[in-house]
């Protein structure tokens, strides 16, 4: 029974099963970490595990012996941390050795919030080092102290960046929910090729302290799951916030969504899937608006992004590097600099750090470059952007391919995928959902869901009537293939 319980992975299901006492919280534990001692040596998804996940679920069974009248909504659920957020029980490595021994002994607040859902923290997942911000060579899910992450529907293929290690380890059933991280892309894109849910949230509405930190302005945690409704479970413990799980009864029946054009166009495959996914929403209900475009306002608007998380990245990282308790990490981006240097045999066998080199050459927040590059960019992606066509075609939502296919794995030329979806909502800030919606050529692919600030539970709710709609249903992997290196 634990079996098919796993490889649905519905939290709604687990908890049926764990409440109605049909298994206790420490098998279903043992269940999963059976699983990743079995296939984790082919994705190296996961980086560690807690070791007191055991003890704290024995714990969650001798509470369920007493008959308690209302149990937290994670009660007994095991869920997989990204390795850029604090827990006490394990180091928190951003995937670097420079931070290998970071064990702080404190959880980020939005841990404390999910230990108080009731949840069992599992382990950490391996990530592209440094959420993929050290190099534009990198190749995603390759981290100095965890190697390489594999995508498990074909492992010569990516997992993309830089929550790879939550994408592959949902989809590889090694957890029924994971928490990634996202800057710009980085929780959609691993979700979308990964073939799983993934929920990008307004930036704000998660807590961010106590994780190892791109830019505060885009930076953003957020759940992963293999269904919209345990995606949305977990987001509520994460954010302490009510009413995002869609209500039942909710429908898509005359709800305006917008086409984004100008995000597809780049596969034929893709776009076959996305006439398909725009089909089930036609016979939902839903009002079409087609041929709509998010192109860049201005010539400059990639250029202001990167600097943007340029001058973020040196104060944020600076700031939180001083922060650490510990006496052995750099406490500085430019003492990080140095250790890659020092350490260049096992930091940079394959790309190098000249996104780092780049950030340290930057001033500080009050610069005018920086100042001018946030004016521009968040009206660009917000009031000229996203906001302009909800409201010029009264949309509750923006639609468009979350990306491409997962591309082979180029550890010497790094990453090379086709197409994607995700700096309008990044930048803006916006709530992001990916659900999946088919495959090509045995490799799935993502439907985005955008809308405004704070519409979050509008745009799940429609994600989640899309996923009940659709006829195809979400291939498991198999994990055929070499194992890494």
């Amino acid at each position: 029974m634990i079996e098919g319980l796993i490889e649905r992975g519905s939290v709604a299901e687990l908890t049926g099963a764990i409440m109605s006492r049909r298994i206790s919280v420490e098998a279903l534990t043992r269940a999963y970490l059976d699983r990743i001692a079995a296939f984790d040596d082919k994705t190296r998804a996961v980086l560690a595990i807690n070791p007191d996940a055991i003890s704290d679920a024995r714990r969650k069974d001798e509470y369920l012996q007493q008959a308690p009248a209302s149990l937290p909504a994670l009660f007994g659920i095991p869920v997989l941390v990204k390795d850029n957020i604090e827990t006490r029980e394990m180091p928190t490595t951003a995937g670097s050795l420079a931070l290998a021994s970071n064990d702080t002994g404190r959880d980020a607040p939005l841990i404390e919030r999910l230990r108080a859902s009731g949840a069992i923290i599992l382990g950490k997942t391996n990530l592209s080092e440094w959420a993929n911000f050290r190099s534009s060579r990198s190749s995603s899910g390759w981290s100095g102290v965890g190697g390489q992450t594999r995508n498990p529907f074909d492992l010569s293929r990516s997992p993309c960046g830089s929550s790879s290690g939550s994408g592959v380890a949902v989809a590889a059933r090694y957890a029924p929910l994971a928490i990634g991280t996202e800057t710009n892309g980085s929780i959609v894109c691993p979700a979308g090729v990964n073939g799983v849910v993934g929920i990008k949230p307004t930036v704000g509405l998660v807590p961010a302290d106590r994780i190892v930190p791109i830019s505060h302005s885009q930076d953003t945690a957020g759940p992963m799951a293999l269904d919209v409704e345990s995606a949305a479970l977990l987001l509520e413990a994460l954010s302490g916030t009510k009413g995002l799980v869609p209500a039942p009864g909710s429908s898509i029946e005359n709800k305006r969504i917008g086409i984004v054009r100008s995000a597809a166009g780049y596969h034929e495959g893709v776009d076959a899937l996305l006439a398909a996914a725009i089909g089930t929403l036609e016979r939902g209900g839903a009002i079409i608006i087609d041929d709509l475009e998010l192109k860049p306002a201005y010539k400059g608007l990639r250029d202001d992004t990167l600097n943007i998380l340029l001058y973020e990245f040196k104060h944020d990282l600076n700031q939180y590097l001083a922060s650490l308790p510990g006496k052995n990490a750099p406490r500085s981006l430019e003492e990080l600099i140095a250790f890659n240097i020092a350490h260049a045999d096992e930091e940079m066998p394959w790309f190098r750090q000249e996104t780092f080199t780049r950030a340290q050459a930057k001033g500080g927040l009050d610069n005018e470059e920086y100042r001018s590059a946030m004016e521009r960019a968040g009206r660009a992606t917000r009031e000229d952007g996203i906001d302009q066509l909800l409201a010029d075609h009264h949309l509750d939502a923006l639609i468009a391919p979350t990306g491409g296919p997962a591309w082979t794995i180029d550890l010497v030329n790094g990453d090379h995928g086709l197409g994607g979806f995700s700096t309008y909502p990044a930048v803006a800030g916006y709530p992001h959902v990916t659900v999946p919606m088919g495959d090509v050529a045995g490799l799935p692919v993502g439907l985005s869901f955008t809308a405004g600030r704070n519409q979050d539970a509008r745009v799940i709710a429609l994600a989640r009537e899309y996923e009940r709609l659709r006829p195809k249903p979400v291939p498991v992997p198999s994990l055929d293939g070499p194992g890494p290196n």
